[in-house]
């Protein structure tokens, strides 16, 4: 699951006290939840996108995941009336090469334009994505897709309507400069549109917390 989405600037601390201190740990306890991670913008906006992997597509339809949502705690829905902008996409991984998370993102999402969508995929799952996790400063590199509309809930309710994720790339690793060449010279808006993507926008983010279902656990 792909979010992104800014806070009230006079509510980021909080924020990032809550998110860290309650909601990753509530979230990563239910079944299914593997490994939360949250990301603030160096280069581009909105401020924040937040990554949650997850053993399987129907882990975020689940009953346990709906109950929370609908059951929100009362700093959650403090919270929640702090969003603005939430785009949350329920994806599948259409490719992933290479390993690990490194601390930095290069976030990319886009829409697809009708008729192009076919050779775009062909061009970034056989040409582009499977060679840039042996490139300097790259670690790997996925693409998601959306797969199924994310239901209404009352902590949706609270924020206001969520956007969707047609489709969007993860370029992790190290080094801004290397990921930030690849926007310039391969992966940027200008160059997916310019094969057939649209509405393309993207940031640079550093890894800002992260925690896993095993730590919870234990």
């Amino acid at each position: 699951m792909l979010l992104s989405f800014g806070i009230d600037p006079e509510a980021i601390a909080e924020h990032d006290d809550w998110h860290t201190h309650e909601h990753l740990p509530e979230r990563l306890a239910i079944p299914g939840f593997l490994r939360g991670s949250r990301w603030i913008a160096i280069r581009g906006q909105p401020r924040y996108f937040v990554l949650y992997e997850v053993a399987t597509l129907a882990t975020l339809t689940s009953a346990p995941y709906l109950e929370r949502l609908n059951n929100p705690s009362a700093r959650t829905s403090t919270m929640m009336q702090h969003y603005r902008g939430m785009t949350r996409g329920l994806c599948t991984v259409l490719g992933s090469h290479g390993l690990g998370m490194g601390n930095l993102t290069y976030l990319i999402r886009f829409k697809l334009r009708a008729g192009s969508k076919e050779s775009l995929q062909t061009w970034l799952l056989e040409e582009t994505l499977p060679v840039l996790p042996v490139k300097r400063g790259v670690g790997s590199a996925h693409f998601l897709q959306g797969a199924t509309p994310a239901p209404m809930t009352n902590e949706q309710s609270i924020r206001g309507p969520d956007a969707g994720v047609d489709s969007a790339l993860l370029v992790m690793g190290y080094d801004t400069d290397a990921l930030m060449a690849l926007a310039q010279e391969l992966l940027g808006p200008r160059h997916l549109e310019r094969r057939g993507a649209a509405e393309a926008v993207d940031g640079l983010y550093r890894l800002d917390y992260t925690l896993t279902h095993a730590e919870v656990d234990a």
